[in-house]
């Protein structure tokens, strides 16, 4: 297996749940703590979604109480069962700018839903220094489902803004559904109905709705056919909420109001400077891919984000996923290369591996030409004998050959990706 730090293609979305991917990124700042997973994992995924991520939702998680400031100066009361109510009042003064408690995320998000009862409560406000979230594990009758609300501010216009309303690659996420259309006042919406587990051995649905407003504004919402998205049985047949009710929820003013008050996200990524190894940008790897594939292979499709890109080529003998990560200064994990190891005589280590594929499909192996260049720079791809991961395998080996497979990631155009 690679390294934790470098080898992170996009699988589930935001493949791998967005709670291990969160975690991630936090143990590779170099932060070592211990916290309610829920509750973080339910803020930060509207900040992870997509980098390349995309986003997987993850487990979160309160008293009733007064919950935020409807329209008009009219509060949502929760009821028993979750059923909401008006009540007309003064709008209520936060004792700092934004600062709104978790236990009114939870009580609005109550307010919010059919009525039901209500169990497995948390949230967290706006004081954290985290994204605030609310989450409940919801029971209308039919079964117990977890739901979860997380909140953010993207920068507008940004790739962050325009990727978390964008529906994944099914080539790298399974999902049934997924639909982004834009609302009248400009927001952005997507529908998502996919599964926590994408090869299916469990049958955990996930479905989602991501929201980004003009304003930057980014409302998740998260529900699942279980009291938890991992580790939980399957307790009905789907999630609580239909599409439309889904959306309803991620709509809702309220939550708009909560973001609002949050930060706007302003930092931008400094240019690199001249001759300098800066992480890839926009479609350069996918370009670099598919200018290097060898002829006798037609590309059916691709994609990818960043530093990592992928092809499903045909060869005439039929499908065949291949997927590249090209990462700069990497120089620290030259003793963690796996596999047969070759020094080329300009310094650059070559390792090679063939083995059976990592992601369930039958019969599917896969083929990897892993590179680091004196200077750091890492080009790793690998090519498996079926049209994605998790299919089962549908020829006897890759539509590349090791050989090819190897010229492609020693190839000098890889400077020019940087």
């Amino acid at each position: 297996m690679f390294t934790e730090r470098w080898f992170a293609m996009p699988d589930d979305q935001h493949s791998d749940p967005f709670e291990e991917r969160f975690a991630a990124v936090l143990r590779d700042t170099g932060g070592a703590f211990d916290t309610d997973r829920g509750a973080l994992a339910a803020g930060g995924q509207v900040r992870g979604r997509r980098i390349r991520l995309r986003r997987r939702a993850a487990v979160l998680g309160g008293a009733a109480g007064i919950a935020l400031v409807g329209v008009g100066g009219t509060l949502l009361v929760p009821e028993g069962g979750g059923k909401a109510s008006t009540a007309t009042a003064s709008t209520p003064t936060p004792t700092a700018p934004g600062a709104y408690t978790g236990q009114q995320l939870v009580s609005t998000l109550k307010a919010l839903l059919p009525e039901g009862t209500f169990s497995g409560e948390s949230g967290r406000g706006t004081g954290s220094g985290l994204p605030p979230s609310a989450h409940v594990v919801y029971d209308d009758g039919k079964g117990a489902a977890a739901i979860s609300v997380g909140l953010n501010r993207v920068e507008p216009g940004s790739e962050a803004a325009r990727g978390a309303t964008r529906c994944p690659d099914k080539v790298l996420t399974a999902h049934d559904s997924c639909t982004t259309s834009t609302l009248p006042d400009g927001s952005r919406l997507m529908l998502l109905q996919g599964y926590e587990y994408p090869d299916r051995r469990k049958d955990t649905k996930w479905w989602s709705a991501e929201l980004v407003t003009p304003q930057g504004q980014q409302v998740s919402v998260s529900e699942w056919n279980s009291a938890a998205e991992k580790d939980a049985p399957v307790s009905r047949p789907e999630p609580p909420l239909s599409v439309d009710e889904l959306k309803k929820l991620a709509t809702a003013p309220a939550w708009r109001r909560v973001a609002a008050a949050l930060p706007e996200e302003t930092r931008q990524p400094a240019p690199p400077e001249p001759g300098s190894t800066a992480i890839p940008v926009g479609d350069a790897v996918r370009t670099t891919l598919s200018s290097l594939l060898p002829k006798g292979v037609r590309e059916v499709s691709g994609g990818g984000d960043g530093e990592y890109a992928y092809v499903v080529v045909d060869d005439g003998k039929g499908r065949s996923f291949v997927q590249i990560n090209v990462q700069p200064d990497m120089s620290d994990v030259a003793g963690q290369l796996h596999g047969d190891v070759e020094t080329l005589p300009d310094g650059t280590l070559v390792a090679t591996r063939q083995g059976p594929g990592e992601k369930g499909g039958a019969g599917v192996v896969m083929w990897t030409v892993d590179t680091l260049r004196t200077d750091g720079m890492r080009v790793v791809i690998s090519a498996f004998n079926a049209g994605s991961q998790r299919e089962d395998a549908t020829r006897d080996a890759p539509a590349l050959t090791m050989k090819q497979l190897r010229a492609i990631a020693l190839s000098p155009k890889w400077r020019k990706a940087l």
